[in-house]
């Protein structure tokens, strides 16, 4: 599912016009963006956890030279999927299975 079809699908969930679910949707990756870019750490409860994750400065290689390379430390957005979603996701892939 791209951008355009979860507008679409929360449009047709809750009677809003496109233009409207387009703002809630993009209005929502704000908030979450911003309150991630502050180190904040964003809990939905049955949904998920949004937080950042400190990755060290560690030392690679060039795969096709072999040279090591630096590579520097950052900070990752990271999705901990919540129990109620896992399940909601775990019943449908048995479904598709069987």
């Amino acid at each position: 599912m791209n951008k355009n079809e979860l507008i679409a699908e929360v449009a047709d969930k809750t009677d809003l016009t496109k233009a409207k679910a387009a703002e809630a949707i993009d209005a929502f990756i704000a908030v979450i963006s911003k309150a991630l870019s502050k180190g904040d750490e964003i809990r939905l409860v049955g949904f998920g956890t949004f937080a950042v994750v400190h990755r060290k400065a560690t030392e690679g290689r060039n795969p096709r030279t072999g040279a090591v390379i630096k590579i520097a430390a950052s900070n990752k957005p990271k999705f901990k999927p919540g129990k109620a979603l896992t399940e909601v996701v775990n019943k449908t892939s048995k479904k598709k299975a069987a």
